[in-house]
């Protein structure tokens, strides 16, 4: 098997067993000599300051390290400044997201979509930032049809992307049908598969439900009946993802873009699994 690329997303933890956590994680991590890793922002920058610190601390360890940014409920100001404090740190890459209001907030910001903030980092930046977008491959679940929503995608790109990680799935026919209708509307990036390790039902369930990724009836059949035996979630799990990600893997995807939830364990075997 030819060697994959891949990378690691992580949140910023909130409490100093959160950082030791991240810190014993991204160390375990590390040894599958990632590409990069991402760091997750909150809604409405919620996290900000905690992106920034663990991206900070993650680039220290001298592994490249993507801040995600939204731009909803943010002013272009507020963007302004934290990428000039990105780019002050050495950063040279992010995720830009259109991102989701927090409960509570009114303000949409100035920005309203990811094309959008794409086309202001690069008016802002130039060249400074390698810019990656999301992709869906089983659509947003805000779409108004899986046509719009292809289109908003190609519109992403065509800001000045230079390329994308697309939701998780468990469908790897999705993900295939969703690069080859991109590619007839002119978008030429790279499109890296999110992998979501599969560890705890009633978490990914809640997860699935609120992104419009499609859990197979089979799947969750089969996770509903371990109950609360988390073993035997675990080793399904494992199986039901390796099978996935070697499907991808041998269809020469560009790269493997893992969900990890700051935990070592199941994304390390599946890659272990898999020949990293």
């Amino acid at each position: 098997m030819n060697p994959i690329e891949l990378s690691f997303e992580f949140f910023p933890p909130k409490t100093q067993e959160g950082i030791d956590k991240l810190r014993a994680t991204r160390a375990e991590l590390v040894m599958l000599k990632p590409k990069f890793v991402s760091v997750t922002f909150g809604a409405g920058g919620s996290t900000q300051q905690g992106t920034l610190a663990a991206v900070v601390d993650i680039a220290k360890e001298g592994i490249e390290a993507a801040p995600h940014l939204s731009c909803i409920g943010s002013s272009k100001d507020d963007l302004r400044a934290i990428l000039t404090e990105y780019r002050a740190h050495g950063i040279r890459h992010i995720v830009a997201l259109r991102g989701d209001l927090p409960s509570g907030m009114g303000a949409v910001g100035e920005l309203r979509y990811a094309s959008e903030l794409v086309s202001f980092i690069r008016a802002e930046f130039g060249d400074w930032f390698w810019i990656e977008v999301a992709g869906y491959p089983e659509y947003h679940p805000q779409a108004r049809s899986p046509r719009h929503d292809l289109e908003n995608f190609a519109r992403k790109v065509k800001a000045g992307a230079n390329s994308a990680i697309t939701q998780y799935f468990f469908n790897a026919d999705a993900y295939f049908r969703f690069v080859d209708d991109a590619r007839k509307l002119g978008v030429d990036v790279p499109i890296v598969p999110g992998i979501m390790p599969i560890t705890n039902f009633s978490q990914l369930m809640r997860f699935s439900e609120m992104c419009g990724a499609e859990v197979p009836r089979w799947i969750a059949r089969r996770l509903e009946s371990f109950g609360d035996d988390r073993e035997s979630i675990r080793a399904f799990g494992l199986d039901v993802v390796t099978d996935l990600c070697r499907r991808l893997v041998d269809a020469k995807v560009p790269g493997l873009h893992f969900y990890t939830l700051n935990a070592a364990a199941s994304t390390k075997a599946i890659c272990e699994r898999l020949g990293a």
